[in-house]
């Protein structure tokens, strides 16, 4: 007696495992109702950007009555898109703006759609996950590889490059005036980013520039140019170290220094001219007292300095 209620406990779950293995299959068969999701994965509900909304798109198989909400990560809705409308056979697109069903922005974190399909008595969890993020990237620090540079295609310190630092992704802006010049391509937690000194395609004057470097993150959250971290630097193609040389002895011979970056540099003085690669240039007084110019210039660049002679 014992030994059939043994053979007949194991037939039985035998049977069951069988059933339980036949349904489980014929579930993996069946083609979920919604496929081909397409989920904005960033969303910022205060910027003024392409991101201050997410789309949500789908696919379904079947026409159907639809519920379509956001849950947060807890699964408690948070904001329902639509309530038992018609949804026809392949793709239907939603967005959402951020905000909740009383109408306030959400709280920053991570959310999901869900879907209820009432024909196929379906409740469908979509995995796309949409962060949501209202904060602006900080820009915690900024230095240039160098504070003077010359923008003028010679090869010789023609760019600066900037090194930055995030306090999260972003991509790094760089700002002249409140304007926009260079946005970096990605976005890492650090990097550098590369100028040319060039704005509408020309290069600046000579002088002393504030530049700013700001952030912009995924959601479309912005640092912008007044948050941004200064950074000062100078245009500098040729500069004379003084701007009146006085008194020089007629016909002595006078150094004045030439601030450059050029391999070499032309000089004027008196109806005398000549070139010079050396930090320091030396030349002679003209043999007369006066008033003279001296001129010093590379690649189109000049700048020059009253010299005043006077007699032995």
């Amino acid at each position: 007696m014992q030994r059939l209620l043994s053979t007949g406990l194991v037939f039985g779950l035998l049977v069951s495992t069988a059933v339980a293995f036949a349904v489980t299959e014929n579930l993996k068969l069946t083609q979920s109702p919604v496929t081909r999701t397409q989920v904005e994965k960033t969303l910022s509900p205060l910027c003024s950007c392409r991101t201050s909304a997410a789309t949500i798109k789908f696919w379904l198989r079947h026409p159907d009555t639809l519920t379509l909400s956001v849950v947060d990560s807890d699964r408690h809705e948070v904001k329902r898109l639509v309530d038992g409308v018609y949804a026809h056979r392949r793709w239907n697109t939603f967005t959402w703006n951020g905000r909740t069903d009383a109408g306030s922005v959400a709280r920053d974190g991570a959310y999901y759609p869900r879907i209820h399909l009432a024909q196929a008595h379906r409740t469908i969890l979509l995995p796309n996950r949409i962060e949501l993020d209202t904060e602006a990237p900080k820009v915690i620090d900024a230095k240039p590889n160098r504070a003077v540079f010359s923008p003028d295609g010679d090869g010789q310190s023609d760019s600066i490059k900037i090194h930055y630092k995030l306090g999260e992704r972003a991509r790094a802006v760089l700002y002249l005036d409140g304007r926009q010049l260079v946005r970096t391509r990605f976005a890492p937690r650090s990097g550098s980013l590369a100028w040319y000194g060039r704005v509408n395609g020309m290069p600046l004057a000579p002088g002393t520039y504030k530049l700013r470097i700001g952030a912009v993150d995924a959601a479309g959250n912005a640092s912008g140019a007044q948050n941004g971290v200064a950074v000062v630097v100078r245009v500098r193609y040729i500069e004379l170290g003084r701007h009146r040389i006085a008194p020089i002895t007629a016909a002595t011979r006078f150094g004045v220094r030439v601030g450059t970056d050029a391999k070499s540099y032309g000089w004027r003085l008196a109806g005398k001219s000549g070139r010079s690669s050396a930090p320091l240039l030396v030349v002679r007084a003209p043999a007369s007292a006066g008033r003279y110019r001296l001129v010093v210039e590379e690649n189109g660049h000049r700048d020059a300095a009253t010299v005043i002679v006077v007699h032995r």
